[in-house]
């Protein structure tokens, strides 16, 4: 076998993994079912991210990093036409509640369920469950005996970004975590 057909099959290989994974996969994971080696696995993922984001001929996907993690994704050109598919009749939206909730999660993580409800003045029980069960933020630790929660992966793929350091600056208008008691009842 000759490096091109081993290229070829390697890229082959890759795309059909990519095209079928429901969560961002590992380099390293891709390296081991594909029985290649890991620092090849990633540098072809990188040569097809290149290539697909090539504005001289637009395609309807591309491959995207989230945090150390690759899949396959519509392409944001086309994220209107999508959405629209997608969406067309439903009303899966979250509320302005929700909204607030997670912005103080994503921007103050790790946070626990108290400093949540202290920032924002109500209680954020229901709130903090249905963020969970739609898989935007996730436990990630605890501080004396309270559940601290962060964002999760599907977070950052829904907000299109691969890191929170992508996320517009809003902290400066969100009150410290040491300003805030963690023992909220």
């Amino acid at each position: 076998m000759t490096n091109v057909t081993i290229d070829v099959n390697l890229r082959g290989a890759l795309e059909a993994i990519l095209m079928v994974v429901d969560e961002p996969v590992a380099p390293a994971d891709l390296a081991a079912a594909i029985g290649e080696p890991e620092d090849q696995v990633l540098a072809t993922l990188h040569t097809l991210r290149d290539e697909y984001a090539d504005a001289s001929a637009p395609r309807g996907f591309e491959l995207r990093d989230v945090d150390g993690r690759w899949r396959m994704y519509s392409s944001r050109l086309y994220a209107d036409v999508v959405g629209a598919f997608v969406v067309d009749g439903q009303s899966a939206r979250l509320s302005q509640a929700a909204l607030e909730t997670l912005a103080v999660v994503a921007y103050r993580q790790p946070v626990t369920r108290g400093q949540v409800s202290q920032i924002r003045g109500v209680n954020v029980d229901s709130v903090m469950k249905t963020l969970s069960a739609r898989g935007l933020i996730t436990e990630v630790g605890e501080i004396g005996g309270a559940v601290q929660y962060g964002t999760s992966t599907e977070f950052l793929e829904r907000m299109g970004v691969a890191s929170l350091d992508e996320l517009p600056p809003l902290a400066p208008y969100l009150p410290e975590l040491s300003d805030v008691d963690g023992e909220a009842r």
